[in-house]
């Protein structure tokens, strides 16, 4: 393994490299342009600013077809490649540019060669590669979707190699790999909530342009989005995701929440509290509004039983939760193609 790769056990050594721009890695375009400043002419530097490449969305369907019972692991994989790229910006020069296509062909070769037995081993396999074997390559950014199956009832028992799809949540995982360490961030999104009752909305700040009433019984409903960071890579994924997705649902579904953002700390910090290997939470969920329709019009009597449900506009609550001593994060959380 060449030099500034983590092995996934301690901190990297950072490899040297040739400096062609700014500390931070940005970098100056040759020329400058004039411009006018309190009556004076000066010139001003145009600087490329954070810059990276990569193939998004290849979708890869890898089935294991090893045994009479077959697997199947359906993925979107988006790749995104960070180093001395500055030529390439400012000049065309595409020397130092691995194609983005071959960055597909690398994801789809490694879905055979390496497997895809967890989203989150896949994603290291190819950052680590990218990083390790691709000599100008800096930082690898993996971003996976995953899209569940579930097996045919065929005659009360399961079929080996038919599947219907599954439609619960989007499983995702956020794999950085760079001169500073690998970073795993596992998640889910779409994971769509609801509860009849157990929700209260009531005390808030009003002023003259507030119409909403208080109430002690709701609907609540989510779209949930969850992202967490691991602090090793030294972890079973499998397992993790399922306790993660069972804790989350759980307090959901028995807190008796005064807010949707109590519900949403009380999700992180059941993750946090369980599950030592993770050490920051960030969730994201719209508030999906349920009104009482207003039958009474037409003589009919409405007691919490029939409902508006709004699409938009809606309440979007975030928090972010992390552990007091939880390792930087870094580049951790910049994005790639944003679907994870």
């Amino acid at each position: 393994m060449r030099a500034g790769v983590s092995d996934g056990v301690g901190p990297c050594i950072p490899r040297p490299r040739g400096f062609t721009g700014l500390q931070d890695g940005r970098s100056r375009r040759p020329e400058t342009l004039p411009i006018q400043s309190a009556g004076r002419l000066r010139s001003m530097a145009i600087i490329l600013g954070d810059h990276q490449y990569g193939k998004a969305e290849s979708r890869l369907v890898r089935i294991y077809r090893d045994q009479p019972r077959h697997e199947i692991h359906d993925i979107n994989v988006s790749t995104a490649l960070r180093g001395p790229w500055d030529a390439a910006y400012l000049e065309g020069d595409q020397s130092n540019v691995l194609p983005t296509d071959t960055q597909k062909n690398t994801a789809y070769a490694f879905a055979k060669s390496k497997g895809v037995e967890s989203i989150e081993s896949f994603g290291l396999d190819l950052a680590r590669h990218f990083v390790g074997d691709v000599d100008p390559v800096e930082g690898a950014r993996i971003e996976i979707e995953e899209y569940a199956w579930e097996r045919a009832i065929v005659d009360g028992s399961e079929h080996d190699h038919t599947w219907l799809r599954k439609g619960q949540e989007v499983r995702t995982a956020a794999i950085t790999v760079d001169q500073t360490g690998e970073y795993v961030i596992g998640g889910l999104k779409d994971l769509v909530l609801l509860k009849s009752t157990g929700s209260e909305f009531f005390g808030f700040l009003k002023d003259e342009f507030t119409t909403l009433p208080e109430t002690h019984d709701r609907v609540m409903a989510t779209a949930l989005e969850a992202k967490w960071r691991f602090s090793t890579t030294d972890v079973d994924w499998e397992a993790v995701y399922v306790e993660v997705k069972k804790l989350m649902v759980k307090e959901f579904a028995t807190l008796q929440s005064l807010a949707l953002q109590q519900t949403l700390w009380h999700m992180g910090t059941a993750v946090l509290e369980a599950i030592p290997s993770i050490c920051e939470v960030r969730l994201k969920a719209p508030n999906k509004h349920h009104f009482d329709y207003d039958i009474g019009r037409f003589g009919i009597e409405n007691k919490g039983e029939v409902f508006w449900a709004a699409d938009r506009p809606y309440g979007l609550i975030e928090a972010a939760l992390i552990r007091d001593d939880a390792p930087p994060a870094n580049e951790a959380w910049r994005a790639a193609a944003g679907l994870a």
